[in-house]
């Protein structure tokens, strides 16, 4: 005979376990406030240190442009890659007719959106750093003069 009395903890225990391990596997992955904040912050040193300095610490995988899922990329109007935190050997090269698995010319299409917003979310797939899958992929972009920096979050 099962005793009744202890299935309420029962439940409790193990719901506590499902809804802790949800927290920790979202902690994982960083979020659209967090690539936002991101974004300024490599802003304000590049403003701050220059170029040179900025797009470097932008391009360091150990930097502080780099949490998680998420890294900090820097592009010229022209679609050139100017910093990558991701994949420092991006940096100097010319990615306009990049494009993701479907197709879609990515950055081309930021550098077109560029031209009327300072600020938006783009869409489209990308290699998770940390799954090594590709998945949806939305980044935050930001127009600073003749930059564009941004950070991206990948959707679950």
């Amino acid at each position: 005979m099962i005793d009744f009395r202890i299935r309420p903890w029962i439940f409790l225990v193990v719901a506590t376990f499902f809804f802790n391990s949800g927290l920790a596997r979202a902690a994982e992955f960083g979020t659209a406030a967090e690539a936002e904040a991101l974004v300024k912050k490599a802003a304000a040193y590049i403003k701050a240190n220059g170029r040179e300095k900025g797009f470097a610490e932008i391009s360091n995988p150990q930097g502080p442009f780099k949490d998680r899922d998420l890294y900090v990329v820097a592009y010229d109007l022209n679609g050139k890659c100017l910093a990558h935190g991701q994949n420092p050997k991006m940096a100097g090269k010319d990615l306009i007719d990049m494009k993701d698995p479907d197709g879609k010319a990515f950055v081309k299409e930021r550098v077109e959106l560029a031209k009327t917003k300072d600020k938006f979310w783009q869409e489209y797939k990308f290699t998770n750093p940390l799954t090594k899958k590709i998945e949806p992929k939305a980044m935050y972009l930001e127009k600073h003069g003749d930059l564009l920096i941004g950070c991206g979050i990948y959707k679950k």
